[in-house]
């Protein structure tokens, strides 16, 4: 019946906002498909909704009914119908899944939780009547600048980017084998949960024992080769009483966590459950498309991921940084890796709000900052790496150098100590 009344209501006053305003496609009319789509196209052929006699000269018998229900009413009614027709087929196939594997059926309903949330109004933001709200959030930015960006651990990057936007922040590192993405990623983490954030990392690639030897080499200095390798090390005790007086947590996630099947919804669930204020990914590559049909290639995949991933971090407000890798043509000698040089899909870069690249140079590593939604893109760091201590040293460019070569020189001679960096 609602069906009915709305298709009325349209063809009656010759307007179709109801549905246009409110999100109602054609998968909600289940009886009258034809007779919705034969409206669509006529406004989008001829501008404007058919009259009542072109319309039933299509479909005699079609009955156009009086309605006097109010709009609030019918887009409720709607929405609730529509819900209603989507979950039917979820429930029945859970119900098949739980017979057999309890926990694929979690997994599987939550997948599907996103297209079941109710199609509620969407009429856009009007940015000038609610310019003051935009001033109030420039004013609460200007008082209380944490609240909105999590430092990145590099003070020159957080000059150029300002730090890791709370929300609409997908980041992306990338860089070939071996340039150290891995180490930047967990130092940036690292540095968010030493001022108070709660960490959650995504390692698919080492243990969390390895990991956490990597953490402690970043946050107490400890030589990283004497913790891998079993040596001396005077000081490691005393740091890690230190460390497990802190409360903060720092999260180190396995593929096997997971059931070797990450997706966006399991990290959703994974990021509320803990209340982590940050998430760091150690390779994209790993992820799980959920929207996957026959025939989609690992390009289409990828993309839908970070889409994904970019709605997740607007969805809980937290910054979402993750690693890929580069292809082959990205292995340069002479720059970083560009945009068109992430593996498998440009997608990726597409939906990314800043790409930052990586390569050695040097006694040190260079950052590229390849894209910057935000603010402008281009500018190049290069910090020496002490690897082993974990210490990270900028290098100001050549026209800094001019007015500061005496500390660019100790700076140099500091780290020409045997430290190694791979």
């Amino acid at each position: 019946m609602i069906e009915l009344q709305v298709l009325s209501k349209v063809l009656k006053e010759r307007d179709a906002s109801i549905l246009t305003l409110n999100g109602i496609t054609e998968d909600y009319f289940i009886t009258y498909p034809d007779e919705y789509a034969f409206i669509m196209n006529h406004i989008r052929e001829y501008g404007n909704v058919p009259d009542k006699e072109t319309f039933l000269s299509k479909f005699s018998d079609f009955t156009i009914v009086d309605v006097t229900e109010s709009d609030k009413y019918l887009i409720e009614t709607f929405n609730e119908e529509h819900l209603y027709s989507l979950m039917v087929p979820v429930i029945n196939k859970l119900a098949d899944i739980i017979q057999t594997d309890s926990r694929a059926a979690a997994e599987y309903l939550q997948s599907q939780l996103p297209s079941l949330m109710q199609n509620n109004v969407v009429l856009g933001v009007d940015i000038v009547s609610q310019a003051k709200e935009r001033l109030r959030e420039w004013q609460e930015r200007r008082e209380n600048k944490d609240r909105f960006c999590i430092p990145t651990g590099f003070e020159e990057l957080d000059e150029i980017i300002g730090g890791w936007q709370r929300g609409e922040e997908f980041a992306v590192i990338f860089a070939r084998t071996g340039q150290g993405k891995s180490w930047i990623l967990i130092k940036t983490l690292e540095h968010a949960w030493k001022i108070g954030k709660r960490v959650g990392l995504i390692e698919p690639e080492m243990s969390a024992t390895k990991t956490g030897y990597r953490f402690d080499t970043l946050s107490g200095n400890v030589s990283n080769s004497a913790l891998m390798r079993g040596e001396d090390e005077p000081n490691y005790e005393k740091y890690i009483e230190n460390l497990t007086k802190n409360e903060i947590p720092f999260f180190v996630v396995s593929p096997k966590e997971f059931r070797r099947n990450i997706t966006v919804s399991k990290l959703r669930a994974f990021v509320e459950s803990n209340h982590l204020d940050i998430l760091g990914i150690d390779g994209i590559s790993y992820l799980a498309d959920e929207r996957k049909q026959r025939g989609d290639n690992r390009t289409t995949g990828l993309t839908n991921i970070s889409e994904d991933l970019m709605d997740l971090s607007i969805e809980l407000g937290i910054p979402i940084i993750v690693v890929c890798q580069s292809n082959r043509e990205g292995a340069k000698e002479d720059d970083a890796p560009d945009l068109e040089n992430i593996r498998d899909s440009d997608g990726i870069a597409y939906n990314a709000s800043i790409v930052i690249a990586a390569r050695q140079k040097g006694p040190g590593i260079e950052l590229t900052i390849r894209k910057n939604r935000n603010g402008k893109s281009g500018d190049k760091l290069i910090y020496l790496w002490d690897i082993d201590k974990g210490v990270f040293k900028y290098i100001p460019n050549e026209e800094e150098e001019r007015d500061n070569s005496e500390d660019i020189k100790k700076a140099k001679e500091d780290f020409q100590d045997g430290s190694e960096v791979f």
